[in-house]
């Protein structure tokens, strides 16, 4: 798969390697030709000096074939509108925006822009939201039995209550991040898009909950 990362700052930086030593293609822009330095002579992807939010510097890094867009440059505006363009112009549809002013980012996030606050996010979080992931656990019982798991959910259930979710997929919801805020749901707190979703189910039927929230909701 093919990565375009705009600015090449210590996230930034931190992510192309990271990606490029997943087996990917990366290409990474930045308006300041020695900020490359920070990415060693060993990387093999593309260096792109330009504009982020420029639709030829965007093209040259490869866009029209990208499966995600990580904006992460120093600037909330050029992060948000270099987002937009990914994914409005070129119709990208893994997008992610870091955004330095926490309060400004569910503003972004209502324009359909996942966004992390660059205070509590590192750049494994940032990765983690760009490559197509599975369950991942975070605490497991001493028996062995029972998990607490972060599994994505399909995004066909955007704007269901989370407790719907949790019926279907019979589990039960320890808690949401969102905003990097963790948040416990209430009866009507609906699933939003950006939300990290933590489950509790039996470590048996880890795989059969992964598979049923990959998919959209069951029809009425």
């Amino acid at each position: 798969m093919h990565f375009v990362i705009m600015g090449c700052g210590r996230v930034g930086s931190t992510l192309a390697l990271s990606l490029e030593s997943h087996g990917h293609s990366v290409a990474v822009i930045d308006r300041d030709e020695s900020a490359f330095r920070r990415l060693g002579s060993g990387f093999e992807g593309r260096r792109v000096l330009g504009i982020g939010f420029d639709r030829q510097t965007l093209s040259q890094a490869g866009i029209d074939e990208a499966y995600a867009f990580a904006a992460v440059s120093s600037g909330d505006n050029s992060n948000i509108l270099a987002a937009r363009v990914a994914r409005e112009t070129f119709d990208v549809e893994h997008v992610v925006a870091r955004i330095y002013d926490p309060g400004r980012a569910e503003i972004y996030q209502r324009l359909g822009i996942p966004t992390v606050a660059t205070v509590r996010w590192t750049s494994d979080q940032v990765l983690r939201r760009l490559l197509p992931q599975g369950a991942v656990p975070v605490h497991t019982d001493p028996s062995g039995k029972v998990v607490i798991a972060e599994i994505p959910v399909h995004v066909s259930w955007i704007g269901q209550r989370l407790r719907e979710v949790a019926a279907e997929s019979g589990t039960t919801i320890a808690y949401i991040t969102r905003l990097g805020d963790g948040l416990i749901p209430e009866s009507d707190t609906v699933y939003q898009e950006g939300d990290l979703v933590h489950f509790v189910t039996a470590v048996e039927r880890l795989d059969e909950v992964q598979s049923v929230l990959s998919a959209p909701p069951a029809a009425d």
